[in-house]
């Protein structure tokens, strides 16, 4: 089993930018590992307790295959200081490539989570 980590952080909390951040998201993780929602077994997305509006895994549904894999979504834990706006995703895959590999993807402000991962 291989893990891929993407993070991303949106404006402000409306339906649309959680649309948008979320395909963007969850679109480049799949091309930067070239692979499709088929090679995808679960997906686990958490969110900051500031993003109230909708839930990532509405939109990744909709994204051709994502309707046979299973998602869900949490809040993420609150820590003193941390990242606002952010939406987070582990994509459990059954890829058997070495974990060198694997391109993990942090976007707009969550890019200063993981500076060595950022593509």
């Amino acid at each position: 089993m291989r893990g891929i980590r993407g993070a991303i952080t949106i404006a402000e909390n409306t339906k649309a930018e959680i649309e948008k951040a979320t395909v963007e998201l969850v679109t480049l993780m799949m091309e930067k590992n070239n692979i499709t929602a088929y090679d995808v077994d679960a997906v686990i997305f958490t969110a900051t307790k500031d993003i109230t509006a909708a839930y990532p895994a509405l939109y990744t549904r909709k994204i051709e295959g994502f309707d046979l894999v299973p998602l869900t979504c949490m809040q993420e834990m609150e820590v003193e200081g941390s990242l606002r706006l952010c939406i987070r995703a582990l994509f459990l895959t059954s890829l058997e490539r070495p974990k060198n590999e694997i391109r993990h993807v942090y976007l707009k402000g969550a890019a200063g989570l993981r500076r060595d991962l950022t593509i």
